[in-house]
């Protein structure tokens, strides 16, 4: 297939890309590098620089991708995704997540791209009735990243219905581990495993444990970690799974959760290191538990995570940290 990945130099977009690659597709990178990296571009894949947000931009890379044939489908990671940046910059986010689906979604119908696959978050879930978490449950958003991203699901639903494209909506639970020459990196890393890495790596003196009086059985937030190799594999299958006029969610997790002091004590177990932490405030807008079912991702699109050992992720993530890669 001949695909267009935008935000593809990103984390999860670029590991995506080279599984794409490997598995003998056509893959085009679309991506601004605002937050993305060039030399995370798979080999093999080109790449086009645009911002999603102008729509002048991505028409232009769209005439010249589709005149050299059509393209089949596109993945779409480009996205604000920060929560605590979120809370304090809601407008910001709204603009950005909902305006890059809307421009998306119309250039796709303009150039006649009929399949999308969509990064959602189990962020549009907020703090849910039970856990694990099934798609049927009500999405009450706790913070503006995850009411923008229901937002743009919603407008998937209703562009499936007028214009007869194909979605899916992957919601991720949280994302760990590194693929090959792709990994995690961020300039302001949030992320707990990244930032245990960076203390581990004596980048930082030590690590904050954000809510030590959430109701789980150690007082810290649980959440369910996925291996990114996992997950690029379930953005293949669900390109397989759209059907026309239909948007299909699907959540995707290990249906296992880890308290932040069960990562931190895999982190120190994976890297050796000792790995001091300090207990801070709860950050605004996180939930305290997020696990996710699965169930409707292994029926509709035959997934199955395989990477499911917390120690060996992160031996992953430190391995690609160690190798000069991570840990911007």
């Amino acid at each position: 297939m001949r695909l267009l990945v935008i935000g593809g130099a990103g984390y999860v977009g670029s590991v995506t890309a080279a599984v794409l690659v490997q598995a003998g597709h056509d893959v085009t990178v679309v991506d601004d590098l605002s937050t993305g990296h060039r030399d995370a571009v798979p080999a093999g894949a080109a790449f086009r620089h645009a911002d999603v947000l102008d729509e002048r931009q991505l028409g232009d890379v769209l005439r010249a991708v589709t005149a050299d044939g059509p393209v089949d489908a596109v993945l779409h990671f480009a996205a604000r995704s920060l929560v605590g940046e979120s809370v304090a910059e809601p407008a910001r986010y709204f603009r950005h997540n909902i305006v890059s689906t809307a421009n998306l979604l119309e250039a796709m119908r303009d150039h006649g791209i009929g399949t999308i696959v969509f990064s959602s978050t189990a962020a549009t879930y907020g703090e849910p009735a039970r856990s694990p978490i099934t798609e049927d449950l009500p999405t009450v958003p706790t913070n503006p990243y995850g009411a923008s991203k229901l937002a743009a699901d919603q407008l998937l639903t209703f562009s499936a219905q007028a214009y007869g494209i194909a979605a899916v909506s992957l919601r991720y639970f949280n994302v760990a581990g590194a693929y090959g020459a792709q990994g995690e990196r961020h300039e302001v890393e949030t992320h707990l495993i990244p930032r245990l890495l960076d203390v581990a790596a004596g980048k930082a003196p030590e690590a904050a444990v954000f809510g030590t009086d959430y109701p789980t059985p150690d007082g810290t937030a649980i959440r369910d970690y996925i291996h990114v190799r996992d997950l690029a594999e379930a953005h293949l299958l669900a390109l397989g799974a759209a059907k026309p006029g239909e948007h299909l969610i699907c959540n995707l997790g290990t249906g296992t959760g880890y308290s932040v002091y069960e990562v931190l004590e895999a982190v120190r177990k994976a890297t050796g290191q000792p790995v001091p932490a300090a207990e801070k405030p709860r950050r605004a807008g996180d939930p305290s538990r997020l696990v996710a079912s699965a169930e409707r991702a292994r029926t509709e699109l035959g997934w199955q995570p395989e990477h499911t050992d917390l120690v060996g992720t992160v031996q992953d993530a430190w391995a690609f940290y160690r190798r000069g890669e991570g840990g911007a």
